[in-house]
């Protein structure tokens, strides 16, 4: 069994949301796996600023948004107000630059796990809940701190822990998982001098400089994914309209196949575009699902347009035609998802984000995008049955 993780985007710079929700089946018949799972936070950096560690999220059985401290104990958010008011100091102390700290998630549990390095990160609580840092804004306080975040999940089926790029990239690190076995596997790490070429990969694209963002201090901070970036002004927001429309357009006169389970290669949809929406049908010709043609914003950020429901139709239509217009092949490749990466990134108007990120990863996986999954192309490390799991803060280079 495996555990789809839908990314929740902040729409501005006060959007509160739990960091990530969840889709599953049935629950195995007991646990597997320790109540409080031990991880272990490693500092390869180089760097000499103190580390801050905070693990922040949703208690599954409850649906509560709080924090966890370093035992492992979870604890809700107090009240908040509006505007936001500065939350609890939560932070956990890090390992310095060779060291380790171990950090501790338990079961049941499903959010971030946030390291700033020099300065702890200002965070906020609603009426509603918590506020998620988000420093490609001008307005949010943390803009000018380097940090950044991994996502997990683990619960009564195991350990889902990723090191996600797709709203930025700006601490590299990698993750791994151990399970009962002793077998251990890892994710997430950065080509030598990784961080730096894809800063200047990025800034060497025509209309895409804007996206690597430098503190006053000559401290480059981070790199943007595109849809942050064209929220906040520093790509157009138009980069993908042209391409979006050859694409849709190319199915009035054929048809698009999408058979978006891999273990169930009878499941089959056919979408055809008539002026601007897309409708598909099942294998016995009734009509499933419809999308209008997506904006630019929609295909960023795989919501709008492009909204999936965590059903069994719908959704998995809509996270493969987001994987499609990101990696550039629908329009050319007419059954999706396409998993010849030898075919991505070719169209007329790249990401050149993700292109760049995958380029740059030492296994090629990265979490470039919301749905960068399909197809399993993710940076994602899972086990059933997990014993540790580890976060390593590596090299700037």
């Amino acid at each position: 069994m495996r555990i789809k993780k839908w990314i929740t985007h902040a729409l501005a710079a006060l959007m509160v949301s739990a960091p990530i929700a969840v889709v599953t089946t049935a629950a195995p018949a007991q646990a597997v796996g320790p109540a409080v799972l031990p991880v272990t936070v490693t500092n390869n950096t180089g760097r000499a600023e103190a580390v801050h560690l905070y693990v922040l999220g949703t208690n599954l059985n409850t649906g509560r948004l709080g924090h966890v401290n370093q035992a492992g104990v979870f604890t809700p958010w107090p009240a908040g107000s509006i505007p936001p008011s500065p939350a609890p100091d939560v932070a956990i102390s890090g390992p310095g630059t060779g060291g380790s700290a171990t950090i501790r998630f338990p079961r049941g549990f499903s959010g971030r796990v946030y390291f700033s390095l020099g300065e702890k990160l200002k965070l906020f609580l609603t009426p509603d809940g918590f506020v998620q840092p988000a420093p490609w804004t001008s307005a949010d306080p943390n803009r000018n701190i380097l940090f950044d975040w991994s996502e997990f999940t683990y619960n009564d089926a195991g350990l889902w822990l990723n090191s996600t790029q797709v709203d930025m990239l700006s601490v590299p690190h990698a993750v791994t998982v151990t399970g009962a076995n002793g077998v251990t596997t890892r994710t997430g790490d950065l080509v030598a001098g990784g961080r730096n070429k894809v800063f200047n990969a990025l800034r060497a694209q025509p209309g895409w400089a804007n996206t690597v963002y430098t503190r006053p201090d000559g401290t480059v901070l981070r790199a943007l994914a595109p849809g942050k970036a064209s929220e906040t002004g520093l790509l157009s927001s138009s980069y993908l309209d042209a391409y979006i429309t050859s694409a849709w357009n190319a199915y009035t006169s054929k048809t698009l196949t999408v058979v978006p389970f891999a273990g169930q290669p009878g499941v089959r949809y056919f979408g055809r575009t008539s002026g601007n929406v897309m409708r598909f049908t099942n294998t016995a010709g009734q009509t499933v699902a419809s999308f209008n043609k997506p904006s630019s914003a929609s295909v960023w950020n795989c919501d709008r347009d492009l909204f999936a429901p965590n059903d069994n139709v719908v959704g998995p239509i809509a996270r493969t035609l987001c994987a499609a217009l990101n990696r550039g092949t629908l329009g050319t490749v007419d059954t999706q998802p396409s998993t010849d990466a030898s075919q991505f990134y070719r169209n007329s108007a790249p990401n050149h984000y993700a292109r760049i990120m995958h380029q740059n990863m030492v296994d090629g996986r990265a979490y470039a995008f919301a749905f960068d999954d399909v197809g399993n192309f993710e940076s994602l490390v899972h086990n059933g049955d997990p014993r540790a799991a580890s976060i390593v803060l590596t090299p700037f280079g």
